[in-house]
């Protein structure tokens, strides 16, 4: 216990690997047993990460581990894992998924179910590393180990284009790590290793044409994870093709990891590089919100609609940060666990109507509500939260984004925030306009319909798997301050650093009504006041 209470990031990190290579060890015939056992082992990981973490994080300590680790090409690599206000909730948000995830695909796959456990701790194992690592050369170690487990996941227990999308999925972000690595091995060769704090002290040291290409090296490769548009297209297939666990993490957790990257290590190291490409990525970001959600709204299939729903929403979080704004960051960092949270519900929900119907085309469906009254509640909760009806999770960060984008210095924030504006209306017409028509609209009455096959509600298990994503769901919305707090100081921090045109601010001015002059003393003053200002004005 005492080597516990020491390396904690280690325990919580590399437990699900141990258990993971135990999982496989196991005989198929226990696959039950195994799939019992990883399930147990991830919800003791999420109850010592809330026990470890939130009692120092939330306070605004910082856990740290660090020791030397190996010598790379005379560049020496530190084991660095640190918990902070920029990635706590979100490694508490991966570690609360994973167990909630198994347990809400319990009944969906029938074929190796051990070995898909042990593959789902080994992508924790990869996720949380990734997350807390705080050596560039480490952090890319676990970058690249998330891949196996979710391209054999994909691959193995996925769709009928399941290869395809696997492939396609690994080949996109192993070709951004590549040109990354190259961009990480040339300035860790200029700073004489792969702290972040001292490649960063290099980078500034550079000609600035130099970090553009770094940055840009940098961004591409986080890019291709949030998915920003036109980077995005081995999302839908993945999202399509991966089983039901494998989608609920996709979106929960591994998009998130982008948008990490940026705020982690991408602006903090290229400051100047990355205020020079705010403008670009603020444009490509609004174009993700209108593209994915006018292809989200022609989709005939709900799970791809939900797929291009995250491609817009996930927009949102780069236009957050692009604007370079306190408020904007800070809405970015509540949206990723906005998303993780409410995509990560719609998934594990079209995955139960799946299990039930075994289809998940619109067309299929018509009158679900009264075959599934419980399960229609929280389809629709959770449709709620997606489309940011105020009092839920999405309401507040899209509305921090578009925030910051208006007030932020930039000539193009309030142009870019309208437009991002139209994503919020339509992400609201194409989400009920699937929820009418699966769950309202006229029955359909073929026997091969997907309603024909829904002979049961929700089960025990199913709702309590439910109701801790809406309770989520409204604790986010009327009080997301719970969730903002650790990461306030450190998002200020690191916009200091960045020297952005200042916010706008609005000022009221009220009109002074005062006694009238003598006539002598109106011409006087006429002739020596300034030009009136407009009772409101925009500084």
């Amino acid at each position: 216990m005492t080597w516990l209470n020491s390396h904690p990031l280690t325990f919580l990190v590399f437990a699900p690997t141990l258990l993971g290579f135990v999982l496989m060890a196991l005989p198929h015939s226990l696959g039950k047993l195994a799939r019992l056992l990883g399930f147990l082992g991830a919800l003791g990981v999420f109850i010592l990460s809330l026990a470890w973490l939130l009692g120092h994080g939330s306070a605004g300590a910082v856990l740290v581990e660090r020791a030397p680790w190996f010598t790379l090409v005379n560049l020496p690599v530190d084991y660095a894992l640190t918990v902070d206000g920029l990635n706590l909730w979100l490694v508490i948000l991966t570690t609360f998924l994973v167990p909630l995830t198994m347990l809400g695909t319990w009944n969906s796959l029938k074929d190796r179910i051990g070995t898909f456990a042990a593959l789902f701790l080994l992508l924790e194992t990869g996720m949380l590393g990734a997350l807390m690592a705080q050596d560039l050369f480490f952090f890319y170690l676990f970058w690249e180990a998330m891949l196996i487990p979710m391209y054999f996941m994909i691959g193995v227990w996925g769709g009928d284009e399941r290869r395809y999308a696997a492939n396609k999925f690994f080949l996109y972000t192993l070709s951004g790590s590549l040109l990354w690595l190259v961009a990480l091995l040339y300035l860790a060769n200029k700073a004489g290793g792969f702290n972040p704090a001292v490649m960063a002290q290099a980078a500034s040291a550079l000609p600035f044409g130099v970090q553009c290409w770094l940055f840009v090296a940098f961004a591409v490769a986080f890019a291709i994870k949030v998915p920003l548009f036109p980077l995005h297209t081995w999302l839908p297939d993945a999202h399509v093709q991966a089983p039901t666990a494998g989608s609920v993490i996709l979106a929960g957790v591994l998009l998130k990891l982008g948008g990490y990257g940026f705020i982690r290590f991408a602006i903090p190291m290229f400051p100047q590089a990355a205020m020079h490409y705010a403008q670009p990525i603020a444009l490509l970001s609004v174009v993700a919100i209108v593209y994915g959600a006018l292809v989200a709204m022609v989709q005939r299939d709900i799970k791809k609609l939900v797929a291009y729903s995250s491609v817009s929403h996930m927009g949102f979080v780069m236009l957050g940060l692009a604007s370079m704004t306190v408020i904007g960051t800070q809405g970015a960092m509540l949206q990723m666990l906005n998303h993780g949270i409410s995509t990560g519900a719609l998934f594990l929900l079209v995955g139960m109507l799946y299990d039930r119907a075994h289809t998940r085309m619109i067309a299929d469906f018509g009158g679900v509500v009264t075959k599934m009254p419980v399960f229609t509640t929280f389809f629709m909760i959770v449709t709620l939260s997606s489309i940011g009806l105020p009092l839920t999770n999405g309401f507040v960060g899209e509305f921090w984004i578009l925030n910051g984008t208006f007030l932020s210095g930039f000539g193009w924030g309030r142009l870019y925030a309208c437009l991002a504006t139209s994503g919020v209306l339509l992400g609201a017409v194409y989400m009920l306009w699937m929820f009418m028509r699966v769950f309202w609209g006229p029955e359909n009455k073929d026997e091969d319909s997907g309603t024909h096959h829904l002979h049961s509600d929700l089960n025990a298990r199913e709702i309590a798997v439910m109701l801790p994503l809406v309770v989520l769901i409204v604790w986010m919305g009327v009080h997301p301050k719970t969730f903002m707090v650790a990461s306030e100081a450190p998002v200020a921090s690191l916009l200091q650093d960045i020297k952005a045109p200042a916010p706008r601010t609005f000022v009221l001015r009220p009109a002074v009504h005062e006694a009238p002059a003598p006539a002598g003393a109106q011409a006087h003053e006429a002739s020596a006041a300034p030009e009136p200002s407009a009772a409101h004005e925009v500084h």
